[in-house]
């Protein structure tokens, strides 16, 4: 017999997962499908917590701390002996990392009341979906709801076709069961940089090839520019312009051959890493008569709250239009239950923060200085280092800076740029600033603590009107 739902979610990743608990925290009876298995069991949390965001952070932290170990403790006044790392060791904890908060998820789930089925889901016409559990029996469910969220998958490029053994996406670059000497990464986007940086870090000479003519475009011209110069000065080689033409695997090592300025290179690594980007996952996910658009790109078409060209069917994350980011998803599987509740939630997709969890960390939120230009904006920009931050140098941390974008006319904050210490922290005050329309004067008026890493907040925003008290600046009126 056929069980009856208000809401199937499919995919229970963070955006599926968070829609589901919301869901049945508004009083709908939830069904959550989820077909992964990890490690050989069945694992709520999708690609972030299963080998995307969380396992990626937990072998940046413990990477880092080895060579903040080897190379900074003596600055401190400690001297350690010879200082060793347990690959094994470290690659278990960030198992055990994933474990307990994948674990954490099917707890609030059950604590919810909301039922997991384990297994793939189809959607089918007149909002139906069928399951198929892992142990092959098929059901046809019939809810109210229906939201779509089966995140991404990495994009495979045919010169460097992946076999999880010498040429790896980045699920299998979690899992190198020994350092590489040479490690190749093709891709200086965000998913390239962090793992080149977890593998430099224990040892690896790391080359990075970026087939665009430059870096980080996506990113504020000052922020990539100072970016780039501390990773290349922390020993990571990062190639611009270096297409990839091809590989050729020889033994245990794959030549890579690539053209750069015109000229033909070769180079040859023990792994190779292709971090190109990734894809709508839509996989046996729609009937073809389902009645779901698709734009020309493969994603599901929605308008601004989410909802498809089927009544009463969403889709959000990773399926849909805008940047592919966990915390993006989740807010659209919020409002897209708030939406079918009757509220009138929204997505602010201006304020979506993007970080780089390399050390030290990158960071942004609104418009660059380029692009405020390009929309017509008459720009004015302030920024300020952490070099004479008393907190950043009493901690070791005095590279980077804040840099904020504004309109020279109104004074409205447009967007802020942020490379140091706690990045990904500190950026979120400029993106509460841009959600409350704040004029750059209002940073400038508040009480920033100190001594703390906030207080280059407060320079940067002084800075816009040449008025930072921590450096010589021109007068302006």
């Amino acid at each position: 017999m056929s069980q009856q739902f208000d809401l199937v979610v499919i995919g229970g990743g963070p955006g599926g997962y968070e829609a589901a608990i919301r869901a049945a925290q508004l009083g709908f009876k939830v069904a959550c499908i989820e077909k992964r298995i990890h490690k050989g069991k069945p694992s709520l949390g999708g690609t972030c917590l299963n080998v995307g965001c969380i396992p990626s952070k937990a072998l940046l932290d413990s990477s880092h701390r080895y060579e903040d170990t080897v190379q900074h403790l003596d600055d401190h006044g400690i001297t350690t002996g010879e200082v060793k790392f347990d690959l094994a060791k470290m690659l278990a904890r960030k198992d055990k990392v994933v474990d307990q908060l994948t674990g954490g998820i099917d707890q609030l789930l059950k604590g919810n009341g909301i039922e997991w089925l384990k297994g793939t889901g189809k959607l089918l016409a007149g909002k139906k979906v069928e399951f198929v559990s892992h142990e092959g029996e098929t059901q046809v469910l019939e809810p109210k709801y229906v939201i779509l969220a089966t995140g991404s998958v990495p994009i495979n490029i045919p010169s460097a076709p992946v076999d999880q053994d010498l040429i790896v996406d980045s699920t299998g670059a979690l899992e190198f069961p020994e350092v590489p000497k040479r490690l190749g990464v093709i891709g200086a986007g965000v998913i390239g940089l962090e793992l080149g940086s977890v593998w430099r870090r224990l040892g690896a000479e790391v080359v990075v090839f970026e087939a665009m003519d430059a870096f980080l475009p996506m990113a504020d011209k000052a922020l990539a520019k100072d970016f780039q110069k501390l990773l290349t000065k922390q020993g990571m080689d990062i190639r611009i312009g270096a297409k990839v033409a091809g590989t050729e695997i020889n033994g245990r090592e794959v030549t890579v051959k690539y053209n750069q300025a015109g000229e033909e290179k070769t180079e040859t690594f023990d792994k190779l890493i292709v971090c190109v980007g990734r894809r709508a996952y839509a996989e046996g996910l729609l009937a073809d008569d389902s009645g779901i658009k698709l734009t020309e790109r493969g994603l599901v078409e929605v308008n601004d709250w989410c909802a498809t060209s089927v009544e009463g069917v969403y889709a959000i994350g990773d399926l849909v239009r805008g940047p592919m980011l966990a915390h993006k998803a989740m807010e659209e599987g919020v409002m897209a239950v708030e939406r079918i509740h009757g509220h009138a939630a929204q997505v602010n997709y201006d304020t979506i923060i993007s970080v780089i969890y390399t050390h030290p960390e990158a960071a942004w939120v609104g418009l660059t200085e380029q692009q405020a230009t390009e929309k017509g904006h008459e720009v004015k920009t302030g920024q300020f280092g952490f070099a004479v931050n008393g907190r950043a140098l009493a901690a070791g941390e005095g590279a980077g800076f804040v840099k904020f974008v504004a309109d020279a006319k109104t004074d409205r904050l447009l967007g802020m740029h942020v490379i140091g210490p706690a990045a990904s922290d500190i950026v979120h005050q400029g993106m509460i600033a841009l959600e409350f329309v704040s004029s750059v004067e209002d940073l400038q008026l508040m009480t920033f603590g100190h001594p703390t890493f906030s207080e280059v907040v407060h320079e940067a925003a002084l800075a816009v009107d040449g008025r930072a008290i921590h450096a010589i600046q021109r007068k302006r009126k």
